[in-house]
């Protein structure tokens, strides 16, 4: 029979993870100049978190009970009137201006999604308007060029992985703070790690090999005083603040064509410039208790997802290990 309820996550009060509960809701219909989209994946994200727990109240007004997820990725399968440029079955990427894109279904307007490039994975195409277009838009604020030195903290993180590759596509040099477990990884991307502790400054200014540190993006938010002590200050020093304010902006966003623009523009550097979105947690739909306390524990490598629907193309969407989870999990999925 055809189903015409959703699922979607759901939180009645400010909190933690533990207020969100997953429950079936009436199914969205496209109004004019929408989309309905059946979300194969979507990106978990510290903007939730921070607003779910309540702190930005003063500046993100929410009525409750809320539901939450912003950057989703799926395949339309409704067309409202007056839509162009999208039909029934194209695979899309983008947002959700209402924050719901934690369902397995959303309505959203045609100028909040793209069509899905075909080498984006799912899984990355997912979490990719939020982390992507924060990393995005604060390197390009930079406007970093080859004999700039960059230094970026919590390097391995959803943002700072991608600021460090974007950085290295400018030509820069750039030195990631980590802890010492990532630091394989960031010299697999082709950054040099240095590591936390009382001697930061000293470690910083040898990867620095005798040249200036002239640009840093601060994704820790304790680093004011390294930054002074290394002469960065204005535009060349992107604080925890300044990337804060750009989540919020991109938090509570409509449809944007110039959001699709930049959009754009990282997908292509994804999908055709080897700039590579680490998905360090992969979860089903039904264990999205678990995406949240991973994210909630502060430690994860690149991005957090969680994944809807089984049916999407498996060498794109869940491999080995991750795919009989997730069908362990939710079984088979359910039509259309």
């Amino acid at each position: 029979m055809f189903r015409r309820t959703t699922t979607a996550a759901v939180f009645d009060g400010y909190g933690g993870p533990e207020e969100v509960r997953i429950e079936e809701v009436p199914r969205p219909e496209a109004a004019g100049g929408q989309v309905v989209v059946k979300v194969v994946s979507a990106g978990v994200s510290h903007m939730d978190a921070y607003v779910r727990e309540g702190r930005f109240q003063d500046a993100l007004r929410i009525s409750l009970p809320s539901r939450q997820g912003v950057g989703f990725a799926g395949i339309v399968r409704n067309v409202g009137h007056g839509v162009t440029g999208l039909r029934v079955g194209d695979q899309v990427f983008g947002h959700d201006p209402a924050h719901g894109a934690h369902a397995t279904h959303v309505a959203v307007d045609a100028g909040a999604v793209l069509k899905k490039p075909q080498r984006l994975s799912w899984e990355v195409a997912g979490a990719l308007y939020l982390t992507g277009l924060t990393a995005y838009s604060l390197v390009q604020s930079v406007r970093l060029h080859g004999d700039d030195v960059v230094l970026v903290s919590a390097a391995a993180g959803g943002v700072g992985h991608l600021e460090c590759q974007l950085a290295a596509l400018s030509g820069a040099r750039v030195i990631g703070i980590a802890g010492r477990e990532n630091h394989d990884y960031l010299r697999s991307i082709g950054v040099r790690p240095v590591g936390y502790g009382d001697d930061l400054e000293e470690q910083v200014r040898k990867a620095a090999a005798g040249r200036p540190v002239t640009a840093m993006f601060d994704n820790y938010g304790r680093y004011d005083e390294l930054a002074a002590a290394l002469g960065l200050a204005g535009d060349r020093f992107v604080s925890t603040d300044r990337r804060r304010d750009r989540e919020i902006e991109l938090w509570q966003a409509g449809a944007d064509p110039s959001l699709l623009l930049q959009l754009r523009d990282v997908a292509e550097l994804v999908s055709e410039w080897n700039v590579r979105v680490l998905v360090s947690g992969f979860y089903p739909f039904t264990s999205l208790d678990r995406a949240l306390e991973d994210l909630a524990q502060g430690h994860s490598r690149g991005v957090v997802v969680v994944g809807m629907d089984t049916t999407a193309p498996a060498p794109e969407y869940l491999r080995g290990k991750l795919r009989t989870h997730h069908e362990q999990q939710s079984g088979t999925a359910s039509a259309d």
